[in-house]
């Protein structure tokens, strides 16, 4: 009898135990991971979003290629309701067609260069005279009077050295540093209110230049080294604001030429064209959005969502930022689809525009489906949704997850992780936060919203908002391994009994993005 009690008392322990950390169906871990392996479509679906898309500034014809090609994808998978989704006014896309500068004299070189998004055209292939600047404010110009009328103005640089190039620009993390990362990419109030003025203030210097009849303004910046050019943009997309004059960043070596040359006395002559184009034909802003639906009469009314940005910048094709993040979350949507998984939950993948810009797109969705956070007044829908997974940090490999200071999803998360250890995700469950990407708009309004945690790779050394942010500079098998995992979160999310746990509802407060001056 005392052995037969112990060996029962044992078995309810492992029991509870295994209740306690999350019942893990095993076998379709082992089928998530092995529909990836003999089907993955990585490859080809990053492909379409980067190459035959192109560049996916919101409102462009690249990011309204892309809206159709996730479209047409997901409908040739069989995924429901597959359509773009007007979110709100997001204001005038733009296009490059021509962006070039080359140095004329005192001899001939063609200049690494990429056009601001949002600045003007040149009148034509302009030839004119470079200027230097101390600063860009209005007394620098004023100083220099009439001389600065029918030239090109360039702004002496802070630092006249490049960075030195001993450290390796791509890592990827220790297992045992994942629990205890810090808050990363998490910008204040104070934090924002500091860098607005800034902001406006170069935006009506950039103004004031044109009115002085300056005609075209040559910009780098200390990381734009060994031919990469980190280049975002301006504001004006928003109909409220006005176009600025035609502006282009240029890699850190030949602005330092430049610098040297102006200040040996010399004179100094570019040739610049730069032509771009401005629609204005719709100002609403669009997300993608499809689903499959919920099979369960009790629970299919819940929602588990899944997302990335579609947008980007026009250096590149946006491949680590975000169009991986998006080759991740369709394809995590293609192989519970192709293994005929029915769903307890409705599974929603949501692709967002103007996130850029300051998360519009995810923000917009948020508003307009489950509630403000500036007064907390929330529908119907917000207590529908279980979870929302977000991916936008590069190509690495997923290490593991931010809980977003959410303690109740800690041992759950690190069971649903733990099949996947021989995949590089090692359970890494963070109390942390990260910030500035589209989870934030639902955790603004108390629905659970997480980042994953990534490799860094080169992602902020080389590729984030640059001109090699490219195809090529993608890991494939990262992100194919980044899918396994993100399949496996949405399946246990939308199979479980329960909701995810969520946190105590926030105060109501403007979201910290939603800004009169935009980006």
């Amino acid at each position: 009898m005392k052995k037969i009690f112990t060996t029962a008392t044992l078995f309810l322990f492992f029991i509870g135990i295994s209740y306690a950390q999350e019942m893990v169906n095993m076998q379709m871990m082992q089928k998530i991971k092995d529909e990836e392996k003999n089907n993955s479509q990585i490859a080809k679906i990053a492909h379409d979003i980067t190459d035959v898309s192109g560049p996916r500034l919101t409102n462009s014809p690249g990011y309204k290629r892309a809206l159709d090609i996730v479209t047409e994808l997901c409908k040739s998978w069989g995924i429901e309701n597959a359509s773009p989704e007007a979110w709100g006014e997001f204001g005038k896309g733009w296009s490059n067609e021509i962006g070039t500068l080359a140095l004329k004299a005192p001899y001939y070189e063609n200049i690494i260069a990429y056009p601001i998004p949002w600045s003007k055209s040149t009148r034509k292939n302009v030839r004119a005279e470079l200027v230097m600047l101390d600063h860009l404010d209005t007394a620098n110009i004023d100083k220099l009077g009439d001389a600065i009328k029918g030239k090109i103005v360039m702004i002496k640089p802070t630092s006249e050295f490049i960075p030195d190039a001993f450290n390796a620009s791509a890592t990827r993390y220790g297992d045992s540093s994942l629990d205890n990362l810090q808050d990363d990419y998490m910008l204040t109030p104070d934090q924002l209110n500091q860098f607005l003025p800034d902001a406006k203030r170069d935006y009506y210097t950039k103004l004031y230049l044109s009115k002085k009849g300056v005609i075209g303004l040559v910009r780098s910046d200390r990381n734009s080294r060994d031919g990469t050019v980190f280049v975002d943009g301006g504001a004006g997309y928003d109909k409220r604001f006005e176009a600025t004059l035609p502006e282009i960043k240029t890699s850190r070596e030949d602005y330092l030429k430049l610098f040297r040359l102006i200040n040996d006395h010399k004179k100094v002559e570019l040739e610049m064209n730069v032509q771009n184009t401005f629609y204005d034909n719709d100002l609403t802003g669009y997300n993608f959005v499809a689903e499959i639906p919920g099979t369960d009469p009790q629970l299919k009314s819940q929602i588990v969502m899944l997302g990335g940005h579609l947008d980007s910048w026009a250096g590149g094709t946006g491949a680590t930022d975000n169009a991986a993040g998006c080759t991740v979350m369709l394809e995590a949507l293609r192989i519970i689809k192709a293994l005929d998984i029915q769903p307890r939950r409705t599974i929603r993948i949501a692709l967002w525009g103007g996130e850029e810009q300051g998360l519009f797109g995810s923000f917009g969705y948020v508003k307009k489906h489950f509630g403000d956070p500036q007064n907390m007044q929330l529908s119907a829908e917000q207590a529908n949704i279980s979870a929302y997974y977000n991916l936008d940090n590069g190509s690495g490999k997923i290490r593991g997850i931010y809980a977003q200071s959410n303690p109740a999803v800690r041992d759950l998360f690190k069971s649903w992780l733990a099949p996947f250890a021989d995949m590089g995700a090692a359970g890494g469950v963070t109390m942390s936060n990260t910030g500035s990407t589209d989870h934030l708009s639902f955790d603004a309004v108390g629905i659970p919203g997480f980042q994953f945690i990534q490799d860094p790779l080169e992602y902020e050394t080389r590729t984030h908002h640059s001109n090699m942010d490219t195809y090529d500079h993608l890991s494939i098998p990262d992100l194919q391994q980044a899918a396994v995992v993100v399949a496996a979160f949405v399946y246990n999310t939308a199979m479980r009994n329960e909701m995810i746990p969520r946190k105590p509802l926030p105060k109501p407060e403007k979201f910290i993005f939603d800004l009169d001056f935009p980006f």
